[in-house]
């Protein structure tokens, strides 16, 4: 089928005037396949997204973007696509999009800053999409994306308020029986009988002992999701620094060091980008980290 690029402003838009923008949550615009679309300058596919995530119908897209419903419908059909760069202004305008998001379109960054994100400019580093002040305030975030995932990687300490209670952020998550979802689990903690935990202890106040007993309580509640997974625990004997949550193509990484402990850091969430060096970078950290560990699960 023929393309037919829109050269022009549409007739009969409401070009100039103030529109009520579409708002689409916060962790749409961080969803592979929305992040793809903006690559691919797919406005078809972004019209879709926002019907999904917004429930934005065809007539609101087109007064939020300045369109008629029926080329609306034609850009989302196929018949049509945007060429123009007014365009491509007025649509990630009337769909509100953050500025991560527009820079992926290929866009400068929008005059007004999205409230929730980073305290800074995110535009130029696209892998960087969400950053949070602490662990909880990511919590829903990072469940929803670990029941989607199909390998789940962990680097922390001791592991218990992510992966080794039952009320732990990522408990949940994990398989329960044979012949589940298939996740594969991967958890990396602090050797509980090395000289860096002797050191991390000290830095946060805490008996060697004490924290030695929650990485081992971690091990064994891991041990039983192992007869009914893929579930594998690695101990390593670095003083850690990076606390890492891997779901598929998506990070979320804080620091540990002698102010805080893990939890308390600010969270960064990192998606792959096909040249992004965060996402790689660190997750050869987490594969180094691995092949230099001992496995015990």
């Amino acid at each position: 089928m023929r393309w037919n690029p829109i050269p022009y402003a549409i007739p009969g838009a409401a070009v100039g005037t103030a529109l009520e923008p579409i708002e689409l949550p916060d962790w749409a615009w961080e969803r592979a396949e929305v992040r793809q679309s903006l690559r691919a300058r797919d406005i078809g596919a972004v019209f879709r997204h926002a019907q999904q995530y917004a429930g934005a119908s065809q007539a609101r897209i087109a007064t939020a973007t300045g369109m008629t419903q029926a080329r609306v419908s034609e850009i989302m059909s196929g018949r049509r696509e945007v060429s123009r760069l007014d365009v491509y202004e007025r649509i990630a305008d009337g769909l509100h999009m953050p500025d991560d998001a527009r820079h992926l379109l290929g866009l400068a960054a929008g005059r007004e800053r999205r409230t929730g994100g980073a305290a800074f400019d995110l535009a130029a580093f696209p892998e960087v999409v969400r950053v949070y002040a602490a662990q909880n305030s990511a919590a829903e975030e990072i469940q929803q994306q670990a029941r989607e995932a199909a390998e789940l990687d962990v680097l922390a300490v001791r592991g218990l308020g992510l992966i080794g209670l039952n009320d732990s952020l990522l408990r949940a998550c994990l398989p329960r029986e044979q012949g589940g979802k298939g996740l594969r689990v991967r958890v990396a903690l602090l050797d509980p009988d090395s000289e860096a935990l002797v050191r991390r202890a000290a830095e946060i106040g805490e008996s060697a002992e004490s924290l030695a007993g929650g990485v081992r309580l971690a091990e064994a509640r891991l041990r039983e999701l192992a007869e009914v997974g893929d579930v594998g625990v690695w101990r390593y004997r670095m003083l850690p620094t990076w606390r890492l949550i891997r779901t598929d193509s998506t990070m979320f990484v804080g620091a540990f060091d002698a102010g805080w402990e893990g939890h308390e850091s600010a969270l960064y969430k990192v998606m792959e980008t096909p040249h992004g060096p965060l996402y790689r970078g660190f997750r050869r950290m987490f594969e180094a980290v691995i092949d230099g560990a001992e496995r015990t699960i």
